[in-house]
């Protein structure tokens, strides 16, 4: 049965002239998680809209993006979905501490394809079953999203009975494509992306409690290295009106003040 490739269909609602607006004098070079595609098109066509600029945005794993800018890639902005990341490019020099904003906290869902015939409304103690073969995450060593899947699993006592079921994506994203593909049989994956256009209309989900694992604290920062500064600020601030604040909360993040 042919599936929809994920990432490719979220890309073109947001990225259509990405390739040209890259390396324009006074446009914005943003690297964001990947659990931000399904939010993003709006929040940037609303920005664009308001200040008359451009912004280019380029989705992976938060911990690719850390190691990156630190080996000098050409971003502006950085939105990470582990506050951690961002706090240590502060730390070294390769981000500025004082544009530091905690712009959300996220969720974590258990999701299969509508005609996987799996009652996932057991929760995660439907990951023992036979019939669930493939379980996809993100990669935890680079993308907060499969940590929080990881530590949830333990929470439940699951990890050790289902590892060997366990196939992991680059990011949230490519986790979310794995399942949908139905090269996995389930995901855990963002709530955000459960929500978004891609997943929508193929698949079902049922939450995660927040309790079974750390707080998914998302925060945006200034790479120091910016030559549209200005313009990098401008961004955050309108990220954190009321706009941007509700697309947030209608993709099912938390939104919160700004991070110390």
């Amino acid at each position: 049965m042919h599936r929809r490739i994920f990432a490719p269909l979220v890309l073109a609602a947001l990225l259509g002239a990405s390739a040209a607006v890259l390396g324009q004098s006074g446009s914005l070079a943003i690297a964001a998680a990947s659990d931000l595609q399904a939010v993003f098109p709006a929040l940037v066509s609303g920005f664009e809209r308001e200040a008359g600029m451009k912004a280019a945005v380029t989705f992976g794993s938060s911990g690719n993006f850390f190691a990156q800018i630190q080996n000098g890639a050409p971003f502006d902005l950085y939105f990470s979905a582990d506050i951690d990341y961002p706090r240590r490019l502060a730390g070294s020099g390769y981000a500025d501490a004082g544009t530091l904003y905690q712009y959300a906290t996220g969720r974590i869902v258990l999701w299969t394809r509508q005609d996987s015939g799996i009652d996932i409304r057991r929760g995660l103690s439907v990951l023992r079953d036979a019939r669930v073969r493939r379980i996809a995450i993100a990669n935890p060593a680079v993308a907060p999203y499969g940590r929080a899947a990881a530590a949830a699993l333990r929470s439940e006592k699951l990890y050790d009975a289902v590892q060997h079921k366990l196939v992991q994506g680059d990011n949230i994203a490519q986790t979310a494509q794995l399942a949908d593909s139905g090269n996995a049989d389930v995901a855990i994956l963002a709530h955000s992306l459960a929500l978004g256009p891609a997943l929508a209309g193929s698949g079902t989900y049922v939450e995660i409690a927040a309790t079974a694992h750390p707080p998914i604290e998302q925060a945006a920062i200034v790479v120091s290295a910016s030559k549209n500064r200005a313009a990098a600020q401008r961004f955050l601030a309108y990220v954190k009106g009321p706009q941007a604040q509700a697309l947030f909360k209608q993709y099912g993040f938390t939104t919160s003040t700004p991070a110390p």
